[in-house]
């Protein structure tokens, strides 16, 4: 569903259009090489921010270059496309590796009759200008668990052999519940279906608050891609979701151990220094005319909560497990500080 159109059916979420994976051994065609690969993103898109954040955690700087879209989407030929500009690094505003002002240009060099939608992340390859992959989780597993050799010294196990399945059952109940979830209520057509939606999404909230009451992360005691999935909504949610979809049973703020918990990631390298809160206000407030047909922005909550102590130390646990937390972001990838 297109987000600046008044919704008239339950949202429904594509199958990626591009799906080849990229590991180091090339034993799906395609092997991970430095500089081959570009990530496009948006830092407003929570599933884009997930692979950014592997990207970051797993120190994939130098390996793969970042490209950041306007949060606010151009329409072109009816539909909302994420576009370069000046205002986010890309001088006449083309990308100055891929040379396209929007990222269609690569879908269409990819498949020419391709006529799907176009979303973030998507990884192309910078030698022909072609999607590889828009596969948000495909790409966050690869990168944290097939792209070793690239990886830096120390970079945490994101994606632990032993523990795949209770990531991925978490992970089911979080993406179903949350991070789709905030999605089917805000764009929910009529009150049945918003009653349902908003119901799942506390009722797994509540769950997760119990769950984090008594162990620092969502599994095992290091952070884990199960974390990075349900931060990304987090982030967002009393930002976003809360006034805007119409999720405001309660906010994450008023949950002790959720509040707490976003908190420590947000401090911890990886997280906070990814986020940007004032394209996450801009994109969301100005692109979704279909519920907010004025395109006034919201001024609050103030930011600077998220630097407040949390003290989710005391659970025990360390962020990175054996390794090391990664090293200062790249200059040109460095997001507005808060304070």
């Amino acid at each position: 569903m297109r987000a600046n159109r008044v919704p008239t059916e339950e949202i429904k979420r594509e199958p990626a259009a591009f799906a080849d994976r990229v590991t180091a051994d090339g034993r799906f065609g395609r092997a991970a090489e430095p500089g081959r690969y570009r990530l496009v993103i948006s830092r407003a898109c929570p599933w884009a921010h997930r692979v950014v954040m592997v990207r970051r955690l797993m120190g994939l700087e130098d390996a793969v270059s970042l490209a950041v879209a306007d949060p606010v989407q151009e329409i072109i030929e009816g539909d909302p496309h994420w576009v370069f500009t000046e205002e986010t690094g890309s001088p006449g505003g083309r990308d100055p590796v891929l040379g396209i002002h929007a990222l269609r240009e690569a879908y269409l060099a990819a498949d020419p009759g391709y006529g799907g939608g176009v979303s973030v992340p998507a990884l192309v390859d910078t030698g022909n200008g072609h999607v590889v992959s828009n596969d948000y989780d495909r790409l966050s597993i690869d990168m944290a668990a097939e792209w070793g050799p690239l990886a830096r010294p120390g970079a945490p196990d994101l994606y632990p052999e032993g523990l795949r399945d209770e990531i991925e059952e978490v992970g089911e109940g979080v993406y179903n519940d949350v991070n789709n979830g905030v999605y089917r209520t805000g764009f929910a057509p009529d009150q049945e279906r918003y009653d349902a939606a908003v119901a799942r999404l506390f009722a797994r909230l509540d769950g997760l608050e119990e769950r984090l009451s008594t162990r620092r992360y969502l599994v095992g005691d290091h952070i884990t891609l199960a974390d990075v999935r349900l931060w990304s909504t987090l982030l967002r949610f009393d930002a976003a979701y809360h006034g805007l979809f119409k999720c405001n049973v309660r906010k994450i703020s008023e949950y002790p151990a959720l509040w707490g918990y976003a908190r420590d990631l947000f401090q911890t390298p990886g997280f906070g220094d990814t986020a940007n809160l004032d394209h996450i206000r801009t994109h969301y407030y100005r692109v979704m005319t279909g519920i907010n047909p004025t395109g006034v922005i919201a001024a609050g909550p103030d930011p600077r909560g998220w630097l407040t102590p949390h003290h989710r130390e005391e659970l025990g646990g360390t962020p990175f497990g054996e390794g090391t937390a990664p090293g200062p972001v790249p200059e040109g990838e460095r997001v507005p500080p808060i304070g």
